[in-house]
């Protein structure tokens, strides 16, 4: 039996009488029904008596995700910027070794885009004993995502935030991942409820901290330094900035052409000057276009490319950043 978007799902705003005003501070915090928002609000009197303090599915989350060795968020300030893309080349990296698990969790709920990436669009989870149980990609990776809860797939997910993050909290504590060696969260743009969310559910079991996404234009990098500020005002460790279609690299003659200019130093200036570790620079490279349309490895299938290349050294660096094995990470053939 595959869960239903209909069921209700556990939310202390779930009988609110009217929309949240702006500035509410939130039905579950201590100021619910005092602040001067709530003072004129329809929901003053149901959001007082709302339970307060910690979420009390904390526990469970921690318990369900204690055989999640590295629990990684993949982030950017702006969208477009091929950070889902980045998510799905990640996670086909990591399972290149046959002896770790790896799980993806699709939290971007209005634009679930990793189903059709990594070629298991029309499958559906089902429910046992256990949990929700993941699609699995392949023995080794395995995928949750809203998409395979929808009835049709051009469906559109049109919800509040309450029930965004009843949903997360869902994916967090009902899915039985099993053993994993890394779980990547692909995350919406922006620092939204979602990013919030899923913050407040990790805090006990432990984030071991974020890659943040970028393209070399300044104006993706404008929203990449809020992202920044985001993480480090939540407390998540920045594991290292990516930049992402970083030049084209012509697959026939090799000639690189700059598509999207750097104009203050891109990616690498950036995270100088914000401190943070430079993970590499991705090429543009229109089979990977190709790959995630076709829900096919580019990982596998072109590996000797400019940009797989680049993203292995992406991944050594993320390796060395979680103080792991990069050997244990990325299995490669001695030569």
């Amino acid at each position: 039996m595959a869960p239903s978007l209909e069921e209700p799902l556990e939310s202390a705003t779930s009988q609110l009488v009217a929309p949240e005003p702006e500035h509410c501070p939130g039905p579950e915090t201590q100021q619910a029904g005092q602040g001067d928002a709530c003072q004129t609000c329809p929901n003053k009197e149901i959001c007082a008596s709302a339970p307060k303090g910690p979420d009390p599915d904390i526990p469970a989350i921690t318990e369900r995700l204690l055989d999640v060795k590295h629990k990684i968020l993949v982030l950017s300030g702006k969208g477009g910027v091929g950070k889902s893309t980045l998510t799905g080349l990640l996670a086909h990296a990591f399972a290149n070794n046959p002896d770790s698990a790896i799980g993806v969790l699709d939290l971007d709920l209005t634009g679930p885009s990793m189903p059709k990436m990594l070629g298991v669009e029309s499958e559906t989870i089902h429910v046992s004993s256990a949990g929700w149980s993941p699609v699995y990609v392949l023995d080794n990776l395995s995928l949750m995502s809203i998409q395979f809860m929808l009835p049709n797939r051009d469906d559109a997910i049109i919800w509040r935030g309450a029930k965004k993050n009843g949903l997360i909290k869902q994916f967090l504590r009902d899915v039985d991942w099993g053993d994993l060696d890394f779980l990547l969260c692909d995350t919406p743009p922006g620092t939204s409820d979602e990013h919030l969310s899923v913050v407040q559910l990790l805090k006990e079991s432990g984030i071991d901290g974020a890659v943040v996404v970028t393209t070399p234009q300044e104006v993706a990098l404008l929203d990449v330094r809020r992202e920044i500020q985001f993480c480090r005002k939540t407390g998540i460790k920045i594991l290292g900035l990516v930049e992402n279609m970083s030049g084209f690299v012509c697959p026939k003659c090799t000639f690189e052409s700059q598509i999207f200019q750097a104009t203050t130093g891109g990616g690498r200036a950036l995270a100088k000057e914000m401190g943070i570790p430079f993970l590499g620079s991705v090429p543009l490279d229109p089979r990977i276009g190709m790959a995630c349309d076709y829900g096919e490895s580019f990982f596998d299938s072109y590996a000797d490319s400019p940009a797989c290349k680049a993203l292995k050294g992406v991944v050594r660096g993320l390796a060395e950043q979680l103080k792991v094995d990069s050997q244990q990470v990325l299995f490669e053939e001695e030569p």
